[in-house]
């Protein structure tokens, strides 16, 4: 028993596909925890509904594309457990446990929650009580660790509340999960505004790379990449877009800061541009070729959508059975 891996759980969302700051602030670093870690990576499908404009249709295609996405980037369905969070017989049953030990003051307190709700005039009950899924997903594998970025942190704390709660109500079955950061995970900026995360729900789409766009895409956004007043390639946090590009480049080719000021830094900003662009495509081009063979095999996605969901329900309904029995049900 003393030699069991310790547990991951993480997934993405299928809304869009992985942008660049995903890929190098989380995705390209999940391939190496599956050799120390057991992994579950999932598809959660059921927060993808918390956004009232999302069109059905759509939401299959792209739960399909994503996991041929995960697998380009890296993750082995001989090492790893791949499914699709609806698939599975219980996030939804654990969520109202959970729900039941939820002050419901915290969920509004939620950053995410606050910030998304912001202005709208519809807010589902789903985008409130989204965190609990989040954690039910959490501790339905009892993980011992969730890959998160620093934005993220606050739903694995409400894992960790909610499991405390629950071991302390009731009995102590779950691990009480911890936030694993990605020490190596780069952080990414907007092109267009570089004091801004980049993201997938931008209305800027200059201002995101999308891992798999296309390559002439790719390279009009960054050749149209805002820069700063002044020359030289200097890392600087007043000359916040030439230090994105520098760190994009750097998570990129291994370099140090320090080493492409020494050796770049009397290049003009569009000669390195030019640099970063061509080591984005170089890194992002053999990922693009995996991905669209992959999506051609639609039999093999769904095979490894099969054993993945076989191992994950395995875990789910023993979880599910003990959960039941503490609290009383059937």
């Amino acid at each position: 028993m003393g030699t069991e891996k310790k547990i991951i759980v993480t997934g993405a969302q299928p809304t869009g596909g992985f942008h660049l700051g995903n890929y190098l602030g989380a995705v390209k670093n999940w391939y190496s925890l599956q050799d120390d870690f057991e992994c579950f990576f999932f598809i959660p499908n059921l927060h993808a509904i918390t956004c009232p404009s999302y069109s059905p249709a759509e939401l299959r295609h792209n739960t399909i594309q994503m996991l041929a996405q995960f697998m380009a980037c890296g993750l082995d369905p001989q090492k790893s457990h791949m499914f699709i969070q609806s698939s599975i017989t219980g996030p939804t049953e654990l969520a109202w446990v959970l729900n039941c030990l939820t002050p419901v003051g915290q969920l509004f307190r939620m950053t995410q929650f606050k910030a998304k709700s912001e202005q709208k005039d519809f807010v589902g009950g789903g985008l409130l009580y989204y965190p609990v899924l989040m954690a039910a997903d959490i501790l339905l594998y009892n993980a011992h660790l969730v890959p998160v970025g620093e934005d993220q942190k606050q739903h694995v704390e409400l894992a960790r509340d909610l499991a405390i709660k629950f071991n302390q109500t009731y009995a102590a079955i779950f691990n009480i999960p911890e936030p694993y950061i990605l020490k190596t995970g780069a952080r990414v900026y907007s092109l267009q505004e570089p004091t801004k995360k980049m993201s997938k729900s931008d209305p800027n789409r200059k201002g995101t790379i999308f891992i798999f766009e296309s390559i002439d895409g790719i390279r009009k956004k960054i050749r149209s990449a805002v820069t700063d007043s002044g020359t030289g390639i200097t890392f600087s946090k007043d000359k916040p877009g030439i230090a994105n590009l520098m760190d994009i480049f750097a998570a990129l080719t291994g370099l140090t800061v320090e080493t492409i000021e020494a050796e770049y830094g009397a290049y003009s900003y569009n000669d390195f541009k030019n640099c970063v662009t061509e080591a984005v495509i170089e890194h992002l081009k053999p990922l693009q070729e995996r991905y669209l063979k992959l999506l051609k095999n639609r039999e093999y996605l769904n095979s490894v959508l099969e054993e993945g969901k076989k191992v994950a329900q395995t875990h789910a309904s023993r979880m599910m059975t003990k959960v039941y029995r503490k609290v009383g049900l059937f």
